[in-house]
């Protein structure tokens, strides 16, 4: 983007110095006319001139506009030219460069994570998604900002312009493959309407969203979401936790943080752990999903635990997984 704005600052400048030297020289040409040339004549010959439409209208009658015309004025013209071209050029190869590199990956990507939305909130929820191990390959995000896709782009993540609430945009996400939808705009109403449009198109999809109000929690739920995080109270109460017991706010934070400290996990029951009751487990088992749906770890509808049941626990993050 900043390449583009400095071609169309050179191109500008190329223009303002040939309507200059040409109204200074305004005596040395001739219209139609025959009545001289205002200020708006002068831009308008440099404009058709470095264009190389030349109506011919205007034209260089004395020697000295004609000397401008071939020493300074052709120059500028061959420069404005180049500018025009090359920012043309290299808006389509960008866009086709995008368009193939997506064809590429989705044929081949299954199960992905789509992430609509780069700012603060997609940004920690990719970099969740990293430390618990998922692949950079396997994530997409879906922004309108240029910047915020080349932020996302340098980390190895799939990128794709555009807005969340357009069918086609989710489309080229490969939303109707992707195993999770994360939905972190920075409105409640667009949040909706990108839940809406993204249930609509992968009606298997696990999808969270993330709003700032409450009240917004049965919309987002309605329109598709199964899980729905109220950011300003999550914050919120993290503040007012850390007035009172500062300590608890330090364990809740490394528990969010999975590539250090303590980390919260989910896994498969091993087969040893059969019949046995989520408290005597070696981990500390916080909860316990048995048929999708979640019970706390003393629940006495999982005191014993069954085959296909996942453990939500909490783990020790080693050495060694943080060198990997």
């Amino acid at each position: 983007m900043r390449s583009i704005m400095n071609r169309v600052i050179g191109a500008t400048l190329a223009l303002l110095i040939t309507v200059l030297l040409v109204y200074l020289d305004r005596d040395g040409y001739r219209d139609v006319n025959g009545d001289g040339l205002s200020w708006l004549d002068a831009v308008y010959y440099s404009t058709v001139s470095l264009s190389t439409t030349g109506y011919g209208d205007i034209t260089p009658a004395s020697s000295s506009a004609r000397f401008v015309n071939v020493v300074v004025i052709t120059p500028l013209r061959v420069l404005f030219l180049i500018v025009l071209v090359g920012t043309t050029l290299e808006v389509l190869t960008d866009r086709s460069r995008q368009a193939f590199k997506i064809q590429k990956w989705r044929r081949k990507v299954r199960d992905h994570v789509v992430v609509v939305g780069f700012g603060t909130k997609g940004r920690s929820a990719v970099g969740a998604l990293l430390g618990d191990g998922t692949p950079a390959g396997e994530i997409v995000v879906v922004d309108t900002n240029r910047q915020a896709l080349e932020a996302a782009s340098a980390q190895g993540l799939v990128t794709v312009a555009g807005s969340g609430t357009r069918n086609d945009i989710l489309e080229l996400a490969g939303v109707r493959l992707a195993r999770s939808i994360v939905v972190a705009t920075n409105r409640d109403d667009t949040a909706v309407l990108v839940t809406l449009t993204a249930r609509e198109l992968a009606p298997k999809a696990h999808i969270v969203a993330a709003v700032r109000e409450a009240e917004n929690v049965h919309l987002l739920r309605q329109s598709g979401a199964g899980q729905v995080v109220v950011s300003s109270e999550t914050a919120g109460r993290l503040l007012g936790m850390a007035t009172a017991t500062p300590s608890v706010v330090e364990i809740v934070e490394d528990l969010l943080t999975p590539d250090a400290g303590l980390a919260i996990a989910e896994r498969q029951v091993e087969t040893s752990e059969l019949g046995g009751s989520p408290r005597h487990l070696a981990d500390m088992v916080l909860g316990v999903v048995r048929d999708g749906e979640l019970h706390r770890f003393d629940a006495p509808e999982v005191d014993a635990i069954e085959l296909g049941d996942k453990l939500i626990y909490v783990r020790k993050v080693t050495l060694a997984t943080e060198d990997d």
